[in-house]
């Protein structure tokens, strides 16, 4: 074998060793990123699906039960909501409050606000009901997952 033919064939073997090394990260990136076919809150770290509480509906806990503080009640506007980490906390109606997943089941990007009872987000303009998740605008054709939240005094918590 001469210099110039082990020289390409060295440099031809990095080349595939690279780009099958960005494939992989390719990969790893579209997984964390999640997908129509994939739900955003099955994810590890992802809010639990279920039912969610509120002080309107009778939620509210007594004796200062675990679970992660998110907000304060007087945090979370009448008809708005905010984005805590990966989850999303609205109060549709007075002393009524939801959380979902903060993940867009479009494309797994994060929903940026909540305005007039609707959970926007920001990547290709999916729209969400705040106060059942469900798709108002798409692309989106899957709700956001529900998060179980509970009340304790002014603390939202996740349950």
């Amino acid at each position: 074998m001469t210099g110039s033919q082990g020289t390409s064939r060295a440099v031809a073997r990095r080349t595939v060793v690279a780009a099958a090394a960005g494939g992989a990260g390719l990969a790893a990136v579209l997984t964390a990123c999640g997908g129509p076919d994939s739900p955003a809150g099955s994810a590890a770290g992802q809010p639990a699906a279920g039912g969610t509480t509120g002080a309107g509906t009778g939620g509210s806990t007594g004796g200062g039960g675990g679970g992660q503080v998110l907000a304060k009640t007087a945090d979370i506007p009448e008809g708005g909501g905010k984005v805590v980490g990966k989850v999303v906390v609205t109060q549709p109606r007075a002393g009524e409050f939801k959380a979902f997943s903060a993940t867009c089941t479009h494309a797994g990007c994060a929903v940026k606000d909540v305005a007039d009872g609707v959970i926007n987000c920001p990547c290709h303009g999916s729209q969400f009901d705040a106060t059942d998740g469900s798709v108002k605008a798409g692309p989106a054709t899957s709700p956001l997952p529900a998060a179980r939240i509970t009340v304790d005094g002014d603390s939202i918590k996740l349950a």
